[in-house]
């Protein structure tokens, strides 16, 4: 099994997160969940600013502080994910989005990285003081439901992303059973 490790976001990862953008980009899809809004951005800084912006939020009834890691693979430095935390619960968040989103790249889908990704995120959830997390996904997502489920996450309801005119599904993980 391929060794996984969280890293923040920076500018030393540029390439790399370019070509993880590019896998995205040529297997057609228009969002990389847990990254931020990635692949809306055409330069690199620009995004890197926002997520640092994003880390030092104050936090309100709107806004929320996050922090997003690249997914990376031991053995040759290769992205293989994104995953975000958000350090708390909006109004917003709590109806769809969650306290993370995470993404596997198209071309490593099916290799348990997803599930793996979330196992590494929810310490630092702890280490934040998180007492439980909210997943959110899509109804018809069943390989993020999975990766939820897979690392403790219950059904806890449904809620509607209006973006996307979808149900999605709502996974709570406890994070006081260790």
């Amino acid at each position: 099994m391929e060794e996984l490790f969280l890293a923040e976001v920076s500018k030393e990862h540029e390439a790399e997160a370019l070509r993880y953008k590019r896998d995205y980009i040529e297997h057609g899809e228009a969002r990389i969940n847990g990254s931020g809004g990635f692949i809306r951005y055409p330069d690199y800084d620009a995004w890197l600013a926002s997520i640092k912006q994003a880390k030092c939020r104050e936090i309100s009834e709107c806004e929320t502080p996050a922090t997003t890691y690249f997914t990376v693979r031991a053995s040759d430095g290769k992205i293989v994910g994104t995953i975000q935390l958000r350090h708390h619960l909006t109004e917003e968040l709590l109806r769809d989005g969650g306290s993370i989103g995470y993404g596997v790249c198209p071309s490593e889908r099916g290799k348990g990285y997803g599930v793996r990704q979330l196992a590494l995120l929810l310490p630092k959830a702890r280490a934040l003081g998180l007492t439980r997390v909210l997943i959110t996904c899509l109804k018809s997502n069943r390989a993020s439901a999975a990766v939820a489920m897979r690392n403790g996450g219950v059904l806890g309801g449904e809620g509607y992303d209006e973006e996307r005119d979808a149900v999605t599904e709502m996974y709570w993980i406890d994070l006081t059973q260790a």
